[in-house]
Protein backbone atom coordinates (compact mmCIF):
# COMPACT_ATOMS: atom_id res chain seq x y z
CA UNK A 1 0.00 0.00 0.00
CA UNK A 2 1.77 3.33 -0.98
CA UNK A 3 1.86 6.09 1.63
CA UNK A 4 0.90 8.52 -1.53
CA UNK A 5 -2.70 9.21 -1.90
CA UNK A 6 -3.93 8.59 -5.30
CA UNK A 7 -4.84 11.25 -7.48
CA UNK A 8 -8.68 12.06 -7.26
CA UNK A 9 -11.65 13.08 -9.40
CA UNK A 10 -15.07 13.16 -9.17
CA UNK A 11 -18.48 12.58 -11.26
CA UNK A 12 -21.33 14.62 -10.24
CA UNK A 13 -24.82 13.57 -11.32
CA UNK A 14 -27.05 16.20 -12.15
CA UNK A 15 -28.76 15.10 -15.23
CA UNK A 16 -32.41 14.69 -13.13
CA UNK A 17 -35.14 16.92 -15.06
CA UNK A 18 -35.74 18.08 -11.58
CA UNK A 19 -39.74 18.29 -12.65
CA UNK A 20 -41.63 18.16 -9.12
CA UNK A 21 -39.54 21.45 -7.93
CA UNK A 22 -42.13 23.11 -10.44
CA UNK A 23 -39.83 25.57 -11.26
CA UNK A 24 -38.22 27.17 -14.28
CA UNK A 25 -35.14 27.04 -12.73
CA UNK A 26 -33.26 23.80 -12.92
CA UNK A 27 -33.53 21.63 -9.55
CA UNK A 28 -29.84 21.70 -9.21
CA UNK A 29 -29.49 25.60 -9.69
CA UNK A 30 -31.87 26.27 -6.64
CA UNK A 31 -29.66 27.56 -4.09
CA UNK A 32 -29.09 26.86 -0.22
CA UNK A 33 -27.28 29.22 1.94
CA UNK A 34 -27.31 31.58 -1.38
CA UNK A 35 -24.88 28.74 -2.93
CA UNK A 36 -26.82 27.11 -5.55
CA UNK A 37 -26.65 23.03 -5.17
CA UNK A 38 -24.22 21.90 -8.09
CA UNK A 39 -21.55 24.40 -6.70
CA UNK A 40 -21.82 22.90 -3.26
CA UNK A 41 -21.49 19.63 -4.72
CA UNK A 42 -18.66 21.23 -6.95
CA UNK A 43 -17.17 23.13 -3.25
CA UNK A 44 -17.23 19.49 -1.67
CA UNK A 45 -15.02 17.82 -4.67
CA UNK A 46 -12.53 20.64 -4.55
CA UNK A 47 -12.46 19.96 -0.59
CA UNK A 48 -11.53 16.64 -0.71
CA UNK A 49 -8.47 17.51 -3.52
CA UNK A 50 -10.31 16.42 -6.60
CA UNK A 51 -8.06 17.68 -9.38
CA UNK A 52 -10.96 16.72 -11.84
CA UNK A 53 -14.59 17.34 -11.29
CA UNK A 54 -16.70 16.09 -14.05
CA UNK A 55 -20.53 17.41 -13.97
CA UNK A 56 -23.07 15.00 -15.96
CA UNK A 57 -25.80 16.97 -17.56
CA UNK A 58 -28.85 16.40 -19.68
CA UNK A 59 -29.26 16.92 -23.08
CA UNK A 60 -30.45 20.30 -24.90
CA UNK A 61 -27.90 23.12 -23.96
CA UNK A 62 -28.99 22.35 -20.24
CA UNK A 63 -28.30 25.54 -18.22
CA UNK A 64 -26.50 22.96 -15.46
CA UNK A 65 -23.71 22.23 -18.40
CA UNK A 66 -24.01 26.07 -19.15
CA UNK A 67 -23.38 26.68 -15.13
CA UNK A 68 -20.62 23.95 -14.72
CA UNK A 69 -18.42 24.93 -17.92
CA UNK A 70 -18.30 28.65 -16.35
CA UNK A 71 -17.35 27.40 -12.76
CA UNK A 72 -15.02 24.72 -14.06
CA UNK A 73 -13.85 25.35 -17.56
CA UNK A 74 -14.25 23.41 -20.92
CA UNK A 75 -14.25 19.69 -20.47
CA UNK A 76 -15.93 19.48 -17.42
CA UNK A 77 -19.22 18.55 -18.33
CA UNK A 78 -20.66 15.15 -19.88
CA UNK A 79 -23.84 14.53 -21.46
CA UNK A 80 -26.51 11.84 -20.31
CA UNK A 81 -28.73 11.39 -23.60
CA UNK A 82 -31.27 9.87 -23.34
CA UNK A 83 -31.84 9.40 -19.23
CA UNK A 84 -30.75 5.45 -18.62
CA UNK A 85 -30.27 5.36 -14.99
CA UNK A 86 -27.12 5.83 -12.41
CA UNK A 87 -24.84 3.58 -13.72
CA UNK A 88 -25.45 4.89 -17.41
CA UNK A 89 -25.21 8.62 -16.36
CA UNK A 90 -21.59 7.87 -14.45
CA UNK A 91 -20.56 6.23 -17.58
CA UNK A 92 -21.58 9.07 -19.57
CA UNK A 93 -18.17 10.73 -18.06
CA UNK A 94 -16.32 7.95 -19.04
CA UNK A 95 -14.38 9.95 -22.05
CA UNK A 96 -13.82 12.39 -19.84
CA UNK A 97 -11.55 10.70 -17.62
CA UNK A 98 -10.24 8.11 -20.15
CA UNK A 99 -7.04 9.46 -19.54
CA UNK A 100 -7.01 9.93 -15.51
CA UNK A 101 -5.35 7.32 -13.63
CA UNK A 102 -6.81 7.70 -9.66
CA UNK A 103 -9.95 7.40 -7.68
CA UNK A 104 -12.99 8.72 -8.74
CA UNK A 105 -16.10 9.92 -6.50
CA UNK A 106 -19.42 9.50 -7.67
CA UNK A 107 -21.82 12.08 -5.86
CA UNK A 108 -24.71 13.83 -6.55
CA UNK A 109 -26.04 17.69 -7.16
CA UNK A 110 -28.95 17.41 -5.68
CA UNK A 111 -27.32 16.41 -1.98
CA UNK A 112 -26.93 19.97 -1.15
CA UNK A 113 -25.55 19.34 2.66
CA UNK A 114 -22.88 16.58 1.77
CA UNK A 115 -19.76 17.94 2.69
CA UNK A 116 -16.36 17.02 2.20
CA UNK A 117 -15.84 15.76 5.98
CA UNK A 118 -18.64 13.43 5.60
CA UNK A 119 -17.03 11.87 2.22
CA UNK A 120 -13.34 11.33 3.61
CA UNK A 121 -14.11 8.45 5.32
CA UNK A 122 -14.58 6.40 1.76
CA UNK A 123 -11.28 8.15 0.99
CA UNK A 124 -10.11 6.43 4.18
CA UNK A 125 -11.51 3.09 3.20
CA UNK A 126 -9.85 3.19 0.12
CA UNK A 127 -6.25 4.04 1.38
CA UNK A 128 -7.10 0.95 3.64
CA UNK A 129 -7.50 -1.52 0.99
CA UNK A 130 -11.17 -1.47 -0.05
CA UNK A 131 -11.79 -1.51 -3.82
CA UNK A 132 -14.93 -0.12 -3.69
CA UNK A 133 -16.51 2.42 -0.90
CA UNK A 134 -19.80 2.86 -0.59
CA UNK A 135 -21.36 6.03 1.66
CA UNK A 136 -24.17 4.77 3.87
CA UNK A 137 -26.78 6.55 6.25
CA UNK A 138 -28.88 5.32 9.29
CA UNK A 139 -32.27 7.63 8.84
CA UNK A 140 -35.08 7.57 11.36
CA UNK A 141 -36.92 5.83 9.01
CA UNK A 142 -35.62 4.00 6.18
CA UNK A 143 -38.83 3.20 4.79
CA UNK A 144 -37.90 2.81 0.98
CA UNK A 145 -34.14 3.29 0.70
CA UNK A 146 -32.12 0.37 -0.38
CA UNK A 147 -30.79 -1.46 2.24
CA UNK A 148 -26.50 -2.07 3.41
CA UNK A 149 -26.46 -5.81 4.06
CA UNK A 150 -23.49 -6.09 5.57
CA UNK A 151 -21.34 -9.21 6.41
CA UNK A 152 -18.77 -10.82 8.86
CA UNK A 153 -16.03 -7.60 9.22
CA UNK A 154 -17.54 -5.05 8.06
CA UNK A 155 -17.67 -6.43 4.41
CA UNK A 156 -20.54 -4.85 2.24
CA UNK A 157 -22.25 -7.61 -0.03
CA UNK A 158 -25.35 -6.69 -1.47
CA UNK A 159 -27.32 -3.57 -1.58
CA UNK A 160 -31.01 -4.54 -1.42
CA UNK A 161 -33.74 -2.21 -2.85
CA UNK A 162 -36.67 -1.87 -0.35
CA UNK A 163 -39.28 -3.27 -2.68
CA UNK A 164 -37.37 -6.18 -3.51
CA UNK A 165 -36.17 -7.33 0.50
CA UNK A 166 -37.26 -9.51 3.09
CA UNK A 167 -39.06 -8.84 6.38
CA UNK A 168 -35.14 -9.60 7.75
CA UNK A 169 -33.80 -7.27 5.78
CA UNK A 170 -35.94 -4.67 5.91
CA UNK A 171 -35.43 -4.24 9.27
CA UNK A 172 -31.61 -3.57 8.63
CA UNK A 173 -31.47 0.52 9.24
CA UNK A 174 -28.38 1.10 7.15
CA UNK A 175 -29.23 2.32 4.04
CA UNK A 176 -27.38 3.55 0.71
CA UNK A 177 -26.86 6.95 -0.30
CA UNK A 178 -25.78 5.88 -3.40
CA UNK A 179 -22.69 8.15 -3.19
CA UNK A 180 -19.74 5.93 -3.66
CA UNK A 181 -15.58 5.82 -4.14
CA UNK A 182 -13.97 3.50 -6.72
CA UNK A 183 -10.61 3.20 -8.81
CA UNK A 184 -11.55 4.89 -11.63
CA UNK A 185 -11.13 2.41 -15.13
CA UNK A 186 -12.16 -0.42 -13.12
CA UNK A 187 -15.64 1.36 -11.81
CA UNK A 188 -16.39 1.96 -15.57
CA UNK A 189 -15.61 -1.87 -15.88
CA UNK A 190 -17.77 -2.81 -13.69
CA UNK A 191 -20.27 -0.30 -15.22
CA UNK A 192 -19.62 -1.96 -18.44
CA UNK A 193 -21.10 -5.10 -17.26
CA UNK A 194 -24.45 -3.62 -15.52
CA UNK A 195 -27.54 -4.95 -17.34
CA UNK A 196 -30.88 -2.81 -17.76
CA UNK A 197 -33.33 -6.05 -17.15
CA UNK A 198 -35.73 -4.60 -15.03
CA UNK A 199 -38.68 -3.15 -14.57
CA UNK A 200 -37.60 0.59 -15.60
CA UNK A 201 -34.86 -0.74 -18.33
CA UNK A 202 -32.25 1.16 -16.72
CA UNK A 203 -28.67 0.83 -15.89
CA UNK A 204 -28.21 0.95 -11.81
CA UNK A 205 -25.55 2.20 -10.10
CA UNK A 206 -25.94 -0.12 -7.29
CA UNK A 207 -25.59 -3.07 -9.59
CA UNK A 208 -21.43 -2.27 -9.13
CA UNK A 209 -21.50 -3.93 -5.57
CA UNK A 210 -22.77 -7.04 -6.82
CA UNK A 211 -20.21 -7.26 -9.58
CA UNK A 212 -17.58 -6.32 -7.53
CA UNK A 213 -18.04 -8.88 -4.84
CA UNK A 214 -18.53 -11.68 -7.66
CA UNK A 215 -15.00 -10.59 -8.97
CA UNK A 216 -13.56 -11.03 -5.61
CA UNK A 217 -12.65 -7.42 -4.77
CA UNK A 218 -13.02 -5.79 -1.23
CA UNK A 219 -16.48 -3.69 -0.59
CA UNK A 220 -16.91 -1.55 2.24
CA UNK A 221 -19.28 1.20 3.54
CA UNK A 222 -18.70 4.76 5.54
CA UNK A 223 -21.60 6.18 7.42
CA UNK A 224 -22.64 9.78 6.90
CA UNK A 225 -25.13 11.40 9.38
CA UNK A 226 -29.22 11.51 8.09
CA UNK A 227 -28.75 15.31 7.47
CA UNK A 228 -25.77 15.02 4.98
CA UNK A 229 -27.61 13.00 2.60
CA UNK A 230 -30.98 15.10 2.21
CA UNK A 231 -31.86 14.79 -1.26
CA UNK A 232 -33.81 17.67 -2.76
CA UNK A 233 -36.55 16.86 -5.25
CA UNK A 234 -38.69 19.44 -4.49
CA UNK A 235 -39.74 22.79 -2.91
CA UNK A 236 -40.37 21.45 0.20
CA UNK A 237 -37.27 19.37 0.51
CA UNK A 238 -35.50 22.64 -0.37
CA UNK A 239 -36.75 24.30 2.54
CA UNK A 240 -36.22 21.69 4.33
CA UNK A 241 -32.30 21.41 3.44
CA UNK A 242 -32.57 25.47 3.96
CA UNK A 243 -33.74 25.37 7.70
CA UNK A 244 -31.11 22.06 8.54
CA UNK A 245 -27.94 24.63 7.13
CA UNK A 246 -29.04 27.27 8.73
CA UNK A 247 -29.72 26.05 12.01
CA UNK A 248 -25.74 24.31 11.64
CA UNK A 249 -24.38 27.48 10.79
CA UNK A 250 -26.05 29.09 13.51
CA UNK A 251 -24.98 26.84 15.86
CA UNK A 252 -21.13 27.21 14.24
CA UNK A 253 -21.23 30.84 14.76
CA UNK A 254 -22.52 31.03 18.16
CA UNK A 255 -20.13 28.21 18.96
CA UNK A 256 -17.41 30.65 18.08
CA UNK A 257 -18.64 33.44 20.48
CA UNK A 258 -21.90 35.45 18.43
CA UNK A 259 -24.51 36.58 19.89
CA UNK A 260 -27.58 35.90 18.53
CA UNK A 261 -30.72 36.63 20.73
CA UNK A 262 -33.08 34.56 18.59
CA UNK A 263 -31.10 32.52 15.97
CA UNK A 264 -33.51 30.90 14.68
CA UNK A 265 -34.91 34.28 12.59
CA UNK A 266 -31.25 34.99 11.40
CA UNK A 267 -31.02 33.65 7.77
CA UNK A 268 -27.33 33.34 6.59
CA UNK A 269 -25.33 32.84 3.07
CA UNK A 270 -22.33 30.21 2.63
CA UNK A 271 -19.71 32.85 2.96
CA UNK A 272 -21.06 35.65 5.63
CA UNK A 273 -18.29 35.84 7.87
CA UNK A 274 -18.94 37.09 11.41
CA UNK A 275 -16.88 37.00 14.02
CA UNK A 276 -16.73 36.22 17.66
CA UNK A 277 -17.72 39.14 19.89
CA UNK A 278 -20.15 40.36 17.57
CA UNK A 279 -24.00 40.42 18.09
CA UNK A 280 -26.93 39.73 15.96
CA UNK A 281 -30.15 41.12 16.75
CA UNK A 282 -33.52 39.12 15.58
CA UNK A 283 -34.68 39.31 11.69
CA UNK A 284 -31.60 39.96 10.40
CA UNK A 285 -30.70 38.57 6.77
CA UNK A 286 -27.46 38.17 5.66
CA UNK A 287 -26.93 37.52 2.17
CA UNK A 288 -23.81 36.98 -0.05
CA UNK A 289 -20.19 38.45 0.56
CA UNK A 290 -20.75 40.18 4.50
CA UNK A 291 -17.93 40.59 6.89
CA UNK A 292 -18.90 41.11 10.30
CA UNK A 293 -16.14 42.34 12.81
CA UNK A 294 -16.02 41.54 16.68
CA UNK A 295 -17.70 43.95 18.91
CA UNK A 296 -20.08 45.25 15.58
CA UNK A 297 -24.15 44.87 16.53
CA UNK A 298 -26.65 44.44 13.78
CA UNK A 299 -29.50 45.36 15.22
CA UNK A 300 -33.33 43.82 14.38
CA UNK A 301 -34.79 43.62 10.61
CA UNK A 302 -31.58 44.92 9.03
CA UNK A 303 -30.54 42.84 5.61
CA UNK A 304 -27.05 42.89 4.51
CA UNK A 305 -25.07 42.33 1.21
CA UNK A 306 -21.89 42.56 -0.23
CA UNK A 307 -20.60 44.47 2.18
CA UNK A 308 -18.05 44.49 5.67
CA UNK A 309 -19.04 45.81 9.22
CA UNK A 310 -16.14 46.86 11.50
CA UNK A 311 -15.36 46.21 14.59
CA UNK A 312 -17.39 48.00 16.94
CA UNK A 313 -20.15 49.75 14.20
CA UNK A 314 -23.81 49.71 15.64
CA UNK A 315 -26.27 48.84 11.99
CA UNK A 316 -29.89 49.89 12.65
CA UNK A 317 -32.12 48.54 13.55
CA UNK A 318 -34.03 48.50 9.72
CA UNK A 319 -30.79 49.36 7.72
CA UNK A 320 -30.02 48.21 4.37
CA UNK A 321 -25.98 47.94 3.74
CA UNK A 322 -25.69 47.09 -0.17
CA UNK A 323 -22.47 45.47 -2.31
CA UNK A 324 -19.35 48.02 -1.81
CA UNK A 325 -20.87 49.55 1.65
CA UNK A 326 -17.54 49.52 4.41
CA UNK A 327 -18.84 51.31 7.44
CA UNK A 328 -15.66 52.07 9.84
CA UNK A 329 -14.65 50.84 13.43
CA UNK A 330 -17.54 52.75 15.92
CA UNK A 331 -19.58 54.13 13.07
CA UNK A 332 -23.81 54.25 13.28
CA UNK A 333 -25.82 53.36 10.12
CA UNK A 334 -29.34 53.60 11.69
CA UNK A 335 -32.76 52.91 10.95
CA UNK A 336 -34.28 53.19 7.47
CA UNK A 337 -30.99 54.06 5.94
CA UNK A 338 -29.45 52.48 2.99
CA UNK A 339 -25.67 52.66 1.76
CA UNK A 340 -24.27 51.52 -1.27
CA UNK A 341 -20.50 51.13 -2.29
CA UNK A 342 -19.80 53.53 0.49
CA UNK A 343 -17.00 53.97 3.02
CA UNK A 344 -17.95 55.19 5.74
CA UNK A 345 -15.30 56.45 8.07
CA UNK A 346 -14.27 55.52 12.02
CA UNK A 347 -17.25 56.95 14.26
CA UNK A 348 -19.18 58.84 11.06
CA UNK A 349 -22.95 58.84 11.82
CA UNK A 350 -26.01 58.91 9.62
CA UNK A 351 -28.99 57.55 11.93
CA UNK A 352 -32.22 58.15 10.20
CA UNK A 353 -33.98 57.73 6.93
CA UNK A 354 -31.29 58.39 4.47
CA UNK A 355 -29.60 57.53 1.16
CA UNK A 356 -25.86 57.41 0.54
CA UNK A 357 -25.21 55.51 -2.73
CA UNK A 358 -21.31 55.98 -4.24
CA UNK A 359 -18.59 57.99 -2.34
CA UNK A 360 -17.10 58.23 0.99
CA UNK A 361 -18.37 59.59 4.09
CA UNK A 362 -15.16 60.87 6.50
CA UNK A 363 -14.28 59.97 9.80
CA UNK A 364 -16.57 61.85 12.13
CA UNK A 365 -19.02 63.02 10.13
CA UNK A 366 -22.75 63.62 10.78
CA UNK A 367 -25.17 63.10 8.00
CA UNK A 368 -28.86 64.25 9.17
CA UNK A 369 -31.85 62.72 8.60
CA UNK A 370 -33.45 62.55 4.92
CA UNK A 371 -30.02 63.27 3.14
CA UNK A 372 -29.77 62.01 -0.30
CA UNK A 373 -26.89 61.49 -2.12
CA UNK A 374 -27.75 61.92 -5.63
CA UNK A 375 -25.67 59.51 -7.47
CA UNK A 376 -27.72 58.98 -10.52
CA UNK A 377 -27.84 61.07 -13.80
CA UNK A 378 -30.17 58.48 -15.79
CA UNK A 379 -27.12 57.38 -17.15
CA UNK A 380 -23.95 57.11 -15.19
CA UNK A 381 -23.42 57.27 -11.33
CA UNK A 382 -21.30 60.01 -9.65
CA UNK A 383 -19.94 60.06 -6.68
CA UNK A 384 -19.98 62.29 -3.03
CA UNK A 385 -17.35 62.79 -0.59
CA UNK A 386 -18.11 63.86 2.78
CA UNK A 387 -14.82 65.37 4.47
CA UNK A 388 -14.49 64.01 7.95
CA UNK A 389 -16.06 65.89 10.72
CA UNK A 390 -18.15 67.15 8.08
CA UNK A 391 -22.11 68.34 8.94
CA UNK A 392 -25.15 66.98 6.70
CA UNK A 393 -28.03 69.18 7.79
CA UNK A 394 -31.48 67.16 7.62
CA UNK A 395 -33.28 67.13 4.42
CA UNK A 396 -29.82 68.13 2.05
CA UNK A 397 -30.04 66.73 -1.45
CA UNK A 398 -26.24 66.56 -2.64
CA UNK A 399 -26.13 66.47 -6.07
CA UNK A 400 -23.14 64.48 -7.56
CA UNK A 401 -20.14 64.92 -8.34
CA UNK A 402 -19.77 66.62 -5.38
CA UNK A 403 -17.60 67.35 -1.87
CA UNK A 404 -18.23 68.41 1.01
CA UNK A 405 -14.61 69.62 2.35
CA UNK A 406 -13.68 68.44 5.91
CA UNK A 407 -15.48 70.19 9.02
CA UNK A 408 -17.50 71.60 6.75
CA UNK A 409 -21.56 72.64 7.38
CA UNK A 410 -24.70 72.38 5.17
CA UNK A 411 -28.09 74.10 6.29
CA UNK A 412 -30.79 71.79 6.51
CA UNK A 413 -32.91 71.33 2.95
CA UNK A 414 -30.30 72.24 0.76
CA UNK A 415 -29.76 71.27 -2.45
CA UNK A 416 -25.75 71.35 -3.03
CA UNK A 417 -24.64 70.98 -6.90
CA UNK A 418 -21.11 72.36 -5.91
CA UNK A 419 -18.06 71.30 -3.68
CA UNK A 420 -18.04 72.93 -0.17
CA UNK A 421 -14.71 74.22 1.70
CA UNK A 422 -13.42 72.87 4.40
CA UNK A 423 -15.23 74.56 7.67
CA UNK A 424 -17.36 76.74 5.56
CA UNK A 425 -21.32 76.71 5.70
CA UNK A 426 -23.60 76.18 2.51
CA UNK A 427 -27.27 77.07 2.12
CA UNK A 428 -28.46 76.01 -0.99
CA UNK A 429 -32.50 76.87 -0.64
CA UNK A 430 -35.05 79.62 -1.19
CA UNK A 431 -35.08 82.25 0.84
CA UNK A 432 -38.01 81.90 3.35
CA UNK A 433 -40.97 84.85 3.29
CA UNK A 434 -43.89 85.48 5.72
CA UNK A 435 -47.02 87.20 4.63
CA UNK A 436 -48.78 88.61 8.37
CA UNK A 437 -52.33 87.08 8.19
CA UNK A 438 -52.60 85.75 4.65
CA UNK A 439 -53.68 82.08 6.40
CA UNK A 440 -56.45 84.10 7.86
CA UNK A 441 -57.71 85.35 4.89
CA UNK A 442 -57.51 82.79 2.81
CA UNK A 443 -59.97 80.56 5.29
CA UNK A 444 -61.93 83.19 5.42
CA UNK A 445 -62.20 83.14 1.57
CA UNK A 446 -63.27 79.74 1.34
CA UNK A 447 -65.66 79.30 3.96
CA UNK A 448 -67.49 82.70 2.18
CA UNK A 449 -66.87 80.54 -1.60
CA UNK A 450 -68.94 77.74 0.31
CA UNK A 451 -71.54 79.61 2.09
CA UNK A 452 -70.23 79.10 5.33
Amino acid sequence: MSDQPSPRAAVILAAGQGTRMKSPLHKVLHAIGGRTMLDRAIDAAQALGCERVIVVAGAGGSPVAAHAVKRLGEGSVAIQDPPMGTGHAVLAAKAALADFAGDVLVTYADVPLLGAADIQPLFDLRAAGADLAILGFEPADPGAYGRLILGEGGALERIVEAKEASPAELAVRACNSGVLAAPAQWLFELLGQVRNDNAKGEYYLTDVVGLANAAGRTVRAAFAPESAVLGVNSQAELAGAEAVWQQGRRAELMADGVTMTAPQTVFLSWDTRVAGGAIIEPNVVFAGGVIVESGAVIRAFSHLEGCIVRSGALIGPYARLRPGADIGENAHIGNFVEVKKVKVGKGAKANHLSYLGDGSVGAGANIGAGTIFCNYDGFDKFETHIGENAFVGSNASLVAPVTIGAGAYTASGSVITRNVSGDALAIARGQQVEKPGWAAAFRATKRAAKGG
